[in-house]
């Protein structure tokens, strides 16, 4: 165990050094013109809020004309009022971002454009290209200057400018000649005039989900909980390698990706980042996490006084288990909605308090207790760290960690912010010795095979579970192949 030690950076990066950042949430909208489409991609770019907090932006389409408003912060600090109104047109394509890697400057928010004589071209992507010197080669694009212009989203916007050349202004075709080419995983909303396009790499590893509104719009996004805040009833999700092209009419046209796969979808969508709201492949993600929960506790016969989750996505699983097991479910721990990414740089003294600005015990209610918290996953484990010294400190008694999730070992290389193995607790450890390093009475992880049951993963549809197994659906970046963190233009 002598060889991993807590990180010491400064506070709000402190804070979050053990979550999982998915970087990115894509939305799109196409209709008749409206008001109110700024608006629109508005409430649907906030209900994906939680897939980015860093950056956001929308590129709006009046009449062949483009606005495109970026910039850092979260939506409702970026789009005042006055701002939203200006923004009417026919088709919009709107981006929420984290970045992992490079720079979190406006210049890297999206949505990318590319301007030609052919027209403005705008893309919003969710994922990460596991190879770009092969794309580049094949569209003779030379490095340029900066981290964001070489990012996998730059380069795919300006491989489709080109493209669009070579096809003589031809979109759809255009869009399917850059595809083809790119490797990895990708849920891409492109917008051009009077025509919006939505595609999801062949493997289907990240979301995205179709809809249409009683008005007759269409609409795309990463997550169903989008659909529902603009009212429009989802039909279905992308197939893989599906590229769908919608015309102002509403009109549906899908081409295919070649090698098309069956799908492979990332199964942390479920464990953590989608909300529980959301229906992804047909299920709720609530009552996944509830089948994670209740599978986690048979077969586990720890005596306890409460169940309490680590907040917000440990709470399904923790109402599960506590279902299952029969112990109480309790809000042990009190989550400060308000907490966001920042810049501060406080004391060492401060710094080693920053949990707190994020969690607070219930000292009332947990002093003496015996108490299972449940917690989605542990992937670096200084929060979890600090959270049962916090809790010790609250007067807890004892204290069983379960994880709705098996031990996170491989990194990801399809839009999830784990880059090596060496950032990976659990390959430092094992679960005893983990156990011990928390100053936990017992810990234990959901197998693989519950995860599986858990989706309900059927053999012909496998899912991702490249960090949990080293099984990469779409293979990994080679030797001599680039691998850009995190995507997203991140």
């Amino acid at each position: 165990m002598g060889g991993y030690a807590v990180n010491t950076a400064p506070l709000m990066q402190d804070l979050n050094d053990s979550e999982l950042n998915e970087k990115c949430g894509v939305f799109g909208m196409i209709g008749a013109k409206t008001e109110q489409m700024g608006h629109f991609a508005y409430f649907g770019l906030f209900a994906l809020q939680h897939r980015g907090q860093e950056s956001c932006g929308m590129a709006v389409y009046n009449n062949d004309q483009m606005t495109i408003v970026k910039d850092k912060g979260l939506v409702s600090q970026v789009f005042p009022q006055r701002k939203l109104d200006e923004l009417t047109g026919q088709v919009v394509i709107g981006h929420t971002r984290y970045s992992t890697a490079g720079d979190a400057s406006v210049e890297n928010a999206q949505p990318v454009i590319a301007r030609s004589r052919l027209g403005t071209l705008s893309l919003a992507h969710n994922g990460n290209l596991i190879e770009l010197e092969a794309l580049r080669d094949r569209f003779a694009l030379e490095m340029a200057d900066g981290y964001g212009a070489n990012s996998d989203s730059h380069v795919m916007v300006r491989c489709l400018s080109q493209a669009l050349r070579e096809t003589e202004g031809d979109l759809p075709a255009a869009t399917e000649l850059v595809f083809n080419q790119c490797q990895g995983a990708f849920s891409v909303v492109i917008a051009m005039g009077d025509t919006l396009i939505a595609a999801r790499d062949r493997h289907g590893i990240r979301p995205l989900a179709l809809g249409k509104t009683k008005a007759g719009q269409i609409v795309v996004a990463s997550e169903t909980c989008a659909l529902d805040i603009v009212g429009a009833e989802h039909i279905r999700d992308l197939s893989p390698g599906e590229i769908l092209i919608v015309n102002l009419k509403g009109e549906m046209e899908s081409r295919w990706m070649s090698n098309a796969q069956a799908e492979n979808f990332c199964i942390f969508e479920y464990v953590y980042f989608a909300r529980p709201d959301s229906m992804l492949q047909g299920q709720s993600v609530y009552e996944t996490r509830l089948r994670m929960g209740r599978l986690l506790a048979e077969n586990d016969n720890v005596k306890a006084d409460y169940v309490i989750p680590v907040p917000d996505s440990g709470i399904p699983a923790a109402v599960g288990y506590s279902q299952t097991s029969g112990i109480p479910y309790m809000d042990g721990l009190i989550k400060n909605r308000y907490v966001g990414r920042t810049f501060i740089n406080p004391t060492q003294a401060l710094r080693e308090q920053g949990i707190r600005l994020k969690l607070n015990p219930l000292k009332s209610i947990l002093k003496g207790k015996n108490v299972v918290v449940i917690d989605d996953s542990i992937v670096r484990g200084n929060t979890s760290k600090r959270i049962v010294q916090m809790l010790k400190e609250a007067g807890v008694n004892k204290i069983h960690f379960r994880v709705s999730s098996s031990p996170v070992k491989h990194p990801c290389f399809y839009g999830i912010d784990m880059s090596t193995e060496e950032e990976l607790i659990a390959n430092h450890m094992n679960v005893e010795e983990l156990g011990e390093w928390l100053n936990v009475d017992s810990l234990a992880y959901l197998s693989n095979e519950a995860m599986l049951e858990s989706i309900q993963a059927t053999s012909t549809s496998p899912p991702c579970m490249a960090c949990f197994n080293n099984v990469y659906p779409a293979g990994k970046p080679t030797s001599s192949g680039e691998k850009v963190s995190a995507g997203c233009g991140c």
